[in-house]
């Protein structure tokens, strides 16, 4: 159970901050950069969420997005406790594989209803799909780090964590199609338009 009572502590004023294992670390360090880009990703949601919330034709989608919300706030105390769970004097929290799952169906039931592409969709269209694209960015970004994360020596990524945030870009592209109209608000790139 998380209780926070006091929101400023000063034990980041010099620049580090602490992990859920109590190791300190740079608040610029790889692990930190990782969790911290989920948590954006999870902010860009919830600008999404602004839309779909208050869209009767977006709830659906709205839901979605909430459990995703709490899968990676999952993900980022994944994340938060590095190490072999076996060394620790606690069972942390981890993503599993029933959350990529849930995904990869959510992702087949918004996907069930489109069109398939013909080009590349350049972002943008309704406030909802506009925003999920920002997300979808994000978190690719967050994937990044944390590809790169688990590739560093002494690091380690959980396996499912990693199919995650991999997925997770890909809902949030289906998504954006699904909340243009199931597709037929987005706008497609035309290669060499512009020349």
């Amino acid at each position: 159970m998380v209780k926070l009572n006091k929101i400023y502590t000063r034990t980041g004023d010099a620049g580090t901050t602490g992990l859920s294992t109590g190791e300190r670390r740079p608040k610029h360090d790889l692990r930190v950069a990782a969790y911290g880009t989920v948590d954006e990703t999870n902010a860009t949601i919830g600008l999404v969420r602004l839309h779909t919330g208050a869209d009767p034709g977006l709830a659906g989608l709205d839901a979605m997005l909430a459990r995703v919300q709490n899968d990676l706030f999952d993900l980022g105390a994944d994340l938060c406790t590095p190490g072999n769970d076996t060394d620790l004097e606690w069972e942390p929290l981890r993503i599993v594989g029933s959350q990529v799952a849930r995904l990869e169906a959510e992702i087949d039931t918004l996907n069930a209803d489109l069109e398939p592409l013909r080009s590349f969709v350049l972002p943008g269209g309704t406030p909802a799909a506009a925003h999920l694209h920002l997300a979808r960015t994000v978190s690719r970004r967050a994937e990044r780090l944390m590809v790169e994360l688990s590739m560093t020596d002494g690091e380690d990524v959980g396996p499912d964590a990693l199919k995650y945030i991999n997925r997770l870009s890909d809902f949030l592209f289906v998504a954006s199609r699904w909340a243009n109209g199931k597709g037929e608000h987005e706008v497609l790139w035309v290669a060499g338009q512009n020349r």
